[in-house]
């Protein structure tokens, strides 16, 4: 381990929750280099919505490579953007009645949601970005201006502006209407909020503690920005790819965003590649007026492409993804009864859930009795009072249950239960 402490910085995170080696990882399973398995309820932060090492995947990449085929080609055409394109039109855009051009604005979600915001400031000619609560968009500067959390933000260094920070579904624990105090300062011309040019927003906040938006909220944001001549986007970096069920986590609420941000599974393998989406009109980018070296990786097109021609031609993984979301909720909530003293409570939708605690601490020692049987989860929410799940969409119905089955002892002994009199 010396070699981390020696050389790697002291940003590193997720390592010091999991003070092991990982060398191998098939399935559901990530084994470290003495070959102790681990249940992966973290999946890449949901960038391995299929599991690791996807066998089909992973053919359809050796057979790419071992053909001397195009590595490397910035945003020159290729016969794999080509087949990725095709198969996204086809499989994704076309059946869902979705007329969206598609960017590779770079290898990452904060490059999807920097071109995201770049265009919508281009095509308004207006500045401010509304965004909401608690929410999360990346680490750079344009997303980390949108994003909530306080400790990320200061790592900024610098001023963070053009942004406006508006209460997400609930926040308010219902006292007040949807959107009074948004639409309250759109009305009024003394609020000093500049007409914004668009707003951002996750359906289901990953990072900021599965926080879900219902059906009902986010029709009633897309109605506001279409009166006031807003452009809407939606994040769906983590919620998207069929973590909620549908391809699209907006699907269920009949919407559709002027902008869309993808990236984390859109690969299928964990290969980094992020894409912005938006309508056809909205495409007034000059050649190179947005760009980078790295706007698609031609082995994450092969198993991008390959993905959507396994996994999404049919209903069967949305079919399965909400049989086991549901397997989830029916878990953890048994578990939460058992603490309710220490505010355990369910969230989430689909496969993105957690177990969120009032008592301070609670979720993060729960991880870390997780990990110490064999389960691999991470924590989220402003206070990380949340220990959130993300298995893989494929993960089965008995992997399931053999990893919630350790979050009820990891629970038993991460909890401390107030003594009555």
């Amino acid at each position: 381990m010396e070699i981390f402490d020696h050389l790697e910085s002291e940003v590193r995170s997720y390592c010091r929750s999991w003070p092991v080696v990982f060398n191998e990882a098939r399935g559901t399973h990530i084994y470290d280099e003495g070959g102790r398995p681990y249940l992966d309820f973290f999946a890449g932060a949901g960038s391995l919505n299929y599991g690791h090492n996807h066998p089909e995947l992973k053919t359809k990449l050796i057979e790419y490579l071992m053909a001397d085929s195009v590595v490397h080609s910035l945003d020159a055409y290729s016969v794999a953007k080509r087949d990725f394109l095709t198969a996204f039109g086809d499989v994704v855009l076309a059946p869902r009645g979705l007329d969206y051009k598609v960017q590779f604005p770079g290898p990452a979600g904060n490059n999807a949601v920097e071109a995201a915001l770049k265009l919508a400031r281009k095509y308004t000619g207006r500045e401010t970005v509304i965004s909401f609560t608690n929410g999360f968009h990346g680490m750079t500067l344009g997303a980390l201006a949108v994003t909530g959390n306080s400790m990320k933000r200061g790592g900024a260094g610098v001023p963070l502006g053009h942004a406006a920070t508006m209460p997400y579904d609930n926040y308010m624990d219902g006292r007040t209407p949807d959107f009074l105090w948004l639409r309250s300062l759109l009305e009024d011309s003394g609020s000093g909020l500049d007409k914004p040019a668009a707003v951002i927003v996750e359906t289901v906040q990953g990072e900021g503690g599965i926080n879900v938006a219902s059906a009902e909220w986010l029709r009633g944001l897309a109605d506001l920005c279409t009166e006031y001549g807003m452009l809407l986007i939606v994040d769906d970096i983590q919620m998207g790819c069929g973590r909620t069920g549908p391809f699209f986590s907006f699907e269920h609420a009949g919407i559709t965003p002027d902008i869309v941000t993808l990236s984390k599974s859109i690969s299928g393998y964990g290969l980094p590649l992020a894409l912005t989406l938006f309508k056809r009109e909205l495409d007034v980018w000059e050649p190179g007026e947005h760009n980078g070296t790295f706007r698609g990786f031609s082995p994450a097109f092969v198993t991008g492409a390959a993905a959507l021609d396994l996994f999404w031609r049919d209903d069967e993984l949305l079919r399965s993804t909400l049989a086991k979301g549901e397997l989830i909720e029916s878990r953890l909530t048994a578990i939460a009864a058992d603490y309710a003293e220490a505010g355990a409570h369910v969230r989430g939708r689909g496969m993105a859930r957690g177990l969120a605690f009032t008592q301070e601490g609670a979720a993060k020692e729960l991880a870390r009795e997780a990990f110490q049987r064999g389960l691999l989860l991470e924590t989220s929410g402003p206070e990380d009072e949340v220990a959130k799940l993300l298995p893989p969409l494929t993960a089965s119905e008995e992997e399931l249950e053999e990893g919630l089955e350790i979050m009820a002892e990891a629970a038993k002994a991460a909890v401390k239960i107030p003594q009555t009199a």
